[in-house]
């Protein structure tokens, strides 16, 4: 049997395993992306779901490695739970798992006062990295809107479902240019609380993706534009290739 990999919402300790953002509720360091056709991913998509949270993305990670996401915020609201601008880093380390596919991976995750606790997984075939952003993110912008968590959450899965639009792209690696996916989806677009959501109905969810960046995930945006262009938020994680 397959092990999924995301248990806990909006737990203390982060300690997540990504196949619950899946499922319904009855249920200069980073790589460069450009749009374009990839001759081998042409044809049919690959299901946006899936293709992040069901994949065996650690199977390329040599054990004994580390990965690192950059990671950043900013906020154009004044008051609120994001506070200042934020620059940190995701560490992951990673050691063998039971199986080919599977890894054990210790979390580090930002640093000095900034450090949350998470982790650490055992015997996991996915890239936990995707889970912490999204609980991370998540809680923040529940408490900003003062929203049902479970809310947000099930239209950010039922947006993968039914709203994702699925691209291939070429990422900029190491030199070289590799295959990838781009994952693109506005959950809360005709949303029936949009006007409940203080111009957070507009957010923009992006993801990409490459089989031969180590972990898989090569950059995961969220972001939330005001009606004259301004930001209200920008929250980024991007692959650091200085540690591959």
């Amino acid at each position: 049997m397959r092990r999924s990999f995301l248990a806990v919402a909006l737990s203390a300790a982060l300690v997540t395993t990504p196949s619950a953002w899946a499922a319904s509720d009855t249920t200069p360091a980073a790589p460069q992306e450009t749009a374009a056709q990839n001759p081998a991913t042409k044809g049919t998509a690959p299901d946006a779901s899936d293709l992040l949270f069901e994949q065996p993305q650690m199977k390329n990670t040599a054990p004994g490695s580390t990965l690192t996401y950059d990671y950043a915020r900013r906020s154009g609201i004044e008051r609120g739970p994001y506070g200042p601008p934020l620059s940190d880093a995701i560490k992951l380390t990673v050691e063998p798992g039971k199986s080919a596919e599977s890894r054990d991976i210790r979390v580090q995750m930002f640093s000095g006062g900034n450090r949350l606790p998470a982790g650490p997984f055992t015997d996991m075939p996915g890239n936990p990295v995707l889970s912490l952003f999204l609980e991370n993110h998540l809680k923040g912008l529940a408490s900003l809107l003062e929203a049902n968590p479970r809310y947000i959450k099930n239209a950010i899965r039922k947006g993968l479902r039914e709203k994702a639009t699925v691209t291939p792209m070429q990422v900029s690696f190491k030199g070289r240019t590799v295959e990838g996916w781009r994952v693109e989806m506005k959950p809360f677009a005709g949303d029936p609380q949009s006007e409940r959501m203080r111009g957070f109905e507009t957010i923009t969810y992006t993801f990409v993706v490459a089989p031969d960046v180590p972990g898989e995930i090569v950059s995961i945006q969220a972001r939330a534009l005001k009606p004259d262009g301004g930001e209200l938020l920008e929250e980024r994680l991007d692959y650091d290739q200085k540690d591959s």
